[in-house]
């Protein structure tokens, strides 16, 4: 959570919110917000709660009916409406700020039934609705106080006013503000199951398409080619064999397609000797010279390492690729609860994590198990790629 302010001296430091400057007796620019906030009280708490008393009563009246549900639906999203509204003017008037809680969100091929369980059951919106029903009596009393003040404890008002506010400032933070550390949670696991299906939505692709356009061609070719053979086997034994021997070189061709392809999905060496052996496969086949070091007392979970052998993979072929580079150098290690990862290299720099680059998928797949991706890439080099994965014990994993 964070604030902004002007010239009260309210500002965030590192997330932490800070209380504007004690009140004085010169009536400062953030006493006079403070005031016309609790001034306007009275109006907003009306409205809140007219319209709150009015689709409530209405909605459950009309309940065992065909439209009071969605009536009632229809309520609860005009109160998260308000309660934007509401934390607008605190953040105006109080200098306090609020998250905004998360999009509403719904199954979109489950239609309107979908629709109407979500609405009914959102918190945010049952939230401000009790929140317009205790505002208007505390409403009428910072109205009435404040009034009075103004005429007859004007050399006080200020210190009246933060009194006064502080109170709205813990109503709006408690009743206005998301379900704290859960719902953003939930957001972030709904966002990070997308990512994980896209991603292994694209892998499948791209194993059809290799098998479609890679070894599966060849393997009809070779069967045509085999037909051709045995055709003329016993009229032109010679150009038979020769038939035959091309074929057996698309033969080898489709094996070694083949086992890439398996590479790609899960090496055996990953399976049988652990990353260490894996990395330093991987490491062989780059074209510029890469040191591995790999110290880890035990295996992580399959899982966790491969997701580690693939971001070493596609980082080293960025490396080949695009680098420039003269050296690499590739280091995992495990520290507490988490497997680092961390690849290097003298090239020209320039990597980024934007939007539509293999890095911004290499990022997104990592986070989508609780990993950091961090590059460090400035123009003329070196690069410096960074990532955490959280340690899964291979036995538990198993279990």
């Amino acid at each position: 959570m964070t604030v902004s302010s002007t010239d009260e001296g309210v500002q965030g430091d590192q997330g932490h919110e800070r209380l504007p400057r004690p009140p004085a007796f010169g009536f400062p620019a953030q006493t006079w917000k403070e005031i016309a906030h609790l001034l306007a009280n009275l109006p907003m708490g009306i409205l809140g709660f007219v319209y709150s008393l009015v689709w409530l009563v209405m909605g459950l009246g009309l309940a065992i009916t065909v439209v009071g549900l969605p009536l009632l639906a229809l309520g609860l999203r005009g109160s998260r409406l308000y309660g934007a509204f509401e934390r607008r003017r605190a953040r105006a008037l109080l200098a306090v700020r609020v998250d905004e809680p998360s999009r509403l969100r719904h199954q979109a091929d489950g239609g309107f039934f979908s629709w109407l369980w979500a609405r009914l059951r959102d918190p945010v919106g049952w939230r401000t609705t009790l929140y317009s029903f205790m505002r208007l009596p505390w409403a009428v009393v910072t109205f009435c106080v404040t009034l009075l003040s103004l005429f007859l404890a004007w050399p006080v008002l200020p210190w009246i006013a933060r009194g006064l506010t502080n109170a709205d400032r813990a109503m709006v933070r408690g009743l206005l503000s998301p379900s704290d550390e859960l719902e953003r949670r939930i957001a972030e696991l709904e966002s990070d199951r997308g990512t994980v299906v896209d991603t292994a939505a694209a892998d499948l692709r791209r194993i059809e398409r290799d098998l479609h356009d890679g070894a599966q061609a060849r393997l009809v070719a070779l069967a045509m080619g085999l037909g051709l053979a045995k055709e003329k086997v016993l009229e032109d034994p010679g150009a038979a064999a020769a038939m035959v021997d091309e074929a057996h070189g698309e033969v080898k061709l489709a094996l070694q397609e083949l086992r890439d392809l398996a590479r790609g999905i899960h090496p055996a060496v990953l399976t049988d000797r652990g990353l260490d052996a894996a990395l330093s496969s991987v490491a062989a086949r780059c074209t510029v010279p890469v040191e591995v070091a790999v110290d880890l007392p035990e295996r992580p979970a399959p899982a966790i390492e491969g997701i580690a052998y693939f971001t070493v993979s596609e980082l080293l072929q960025n490396i080949s690729k695009h680098s420039g580079a003269r050296t690499a150098a590739v280091e995992v290690w495990r520290s507490d609860g988490r497997l680092l990862i961390h690849v290097r290299d003298d090239g020209h720099g320039g990597a980024s994590t934007d939007r539509g680059s293999g890095l911004a998928g290499l990022a997104e797949r990592l986070g989508s198990v609780d990993g950091l991706f961090t590059v460090d890439s400035p123009v003329g080099g070196p690069t410096a790629v960074t990532a955490e994965l959280p340690w899964r014990d291979r036995g538990a994993a198993r279990a």
